[in-house]
């Protein structure tokens, strides 16, 4: 394509010099023909001494103004046949100093398929790619933002109230042990708040900016899925949440990281168990075959508004804005669990209707151990299998 292009503008320059050659040869014919002809005329007539007589029998001053007119005329032709040319790169040069003075709002309109052209478009694509950049980062300093406020209100409120009960606690009014008891609860599970905000943060901090390593391992997906099931018992009482595991078969052994696969199901059910407590119910659904596993996570309560559906992957991003302490958090539970379906080469989408809300991953049965496959939200990860 480049090649081409060089081509067509190299055969565009030839011709034009062709072209203007031809043109100051038939000019160079005209005037020593007609010259020439008018010295003669004014020779033969006893003009001798005259101007145009000149002209009859030339001397080296008079070829050398043939010479200077021939290449005028050249000179002239070329410019005026490369005029669009030369107004292009005008063009172009102006925009270059335009964007190297930082006004990123330029573009050169592409005109014709030769090196300008070319040039031009590479150009426009540099300045698009360069304000996306700065969107980017203006975007990432945004989130910086954002997620420290977040992180000194999420902290700041259990750490006070950790603060404050065990001050009660240690202080020098003697409480009775009921009392005691009930501030050491409230304690407790403010403390455990606590934990999961900061496991949040740093597998946000690792997954971003440190090294993952990712260890393949033949895994059985429905005893993964029970036993996590098993684990958040406590957390569904609480809540009065019924839970059922379904699945079409009776075990599903599939190429993948464990660990990171219990992080990814940790986050499902613990983010439906937060925001589907008013549903009553959480069942999670397992499709096997061949090739690929699908598994859904389903609640009941809270309809997810249809426009926010693409933005509950994006770092940060919460659904409720209040920050109640039933479902405040970093934000960050549903980016990281794309993150490791991304890992393993899988996908994860969300669907939300009065039928209920539901997360559905696929992951392939037998996981190719590739680096294409490992998409992070961050770089320079190294990946150990």
């Amino acid at each position: 394509m480049k090649n081409d292009m060089s081509r067509r503008f190299h055969t565009r320059v030839i011709t034009n010099i062709i072209y203007s050659t031809v043109l100051a040869c038939l000019v160079e014919v005209f005037l020593v023909t007609n010259l020439t002809m008018i010295g003669r005329y004014a020779a033969e007539n006893g003009k001798e001494g005259s101007l145009a007589a000149v002209f009859y029998q030339p001397d080296s001053l008079i070829v050398l103004l043939y010479v200077l007119v021939g290449i005028a005329v050249f000179s002239v032709s070329f410019l005026l046949l490369q005029r669009e040319s030369l107004a292009y790169i005008t063009r172009i040069s102006a925009a270059m100093q335009n964007i190297a003075a930082g006004d990123l709002n330029t573009s050169v309109e592409v005109i014709g398929d030769d090196e300008f052209s070319q040039m031009a478009a590479n150009i426009n694509l540099m300045v698009g790619e360069i304000r996306d950049l700065m969107d980017r980062e203006r975007e990432s300093e945004r989130t910086k933002n954002e997620l420290i406020t977040n992180v000194a209100h999420d902290l700041r409120t259990p750490l006070t109230s950790i603060l404050g009960y065990l001050e009660l606690l240690s202080g020098p009014v003697k409480l009775d042990p009921k009392m005691q008891e009930k501030y050491i609860g409230i304690t407790y599970t403010k403390a455990k708040r606590l934990q999961k905000l900061i496991e949040d943060l740093f597998g946000f901090t690792k997954l971003n900016y440190g090294k993952i390593s990712m260890r393949v391992t033949r895994v059985d997906i429905i005893k993964l899925l029970s036993q996590l099931l098993d684990e958040f018992y406590p957390n569904f009482m609480e809540k009065n949440l019924a839970y059922e595991l379904q699945s079409n078969v009776p075990s599903m052994m599939i190429t993948a990281d464990g660990n990171l696969l219990a992080r990814l199901f940790d986050n499902l059910i613990n983010n439906a168990i937060k925001y589907g407590a008013e549903g009553k119910r959480i069942l999670v659904r397992v499709r096997a075959d061949d090739e690929f596993v699908t598994v859904s996570v389903t609640n009941y309560g809270y309809v997810i508004p249809k426009e926010e559906l693409p933005l509950l992957f994006n770092r940060f991003y919460r659904v409720e804005q209040s920050r109640s302490t039933d479902t405040g958090g970093t934000g960050l539970g549903l980016a990281i669990a794309k993150n490791i379906v991304d890992m393993h080469g899988g996908t994860i989408n969300v669907s939300s209707d009065l039928n209920g809300t539901v997360f559905t991953v696929r992951l392939q049965v037998n996981f190719d151990i590739n680096k294409e496959n490992f998409v992070s939200l961050g770089e320079n990860h190294e990946y150990e299998v």
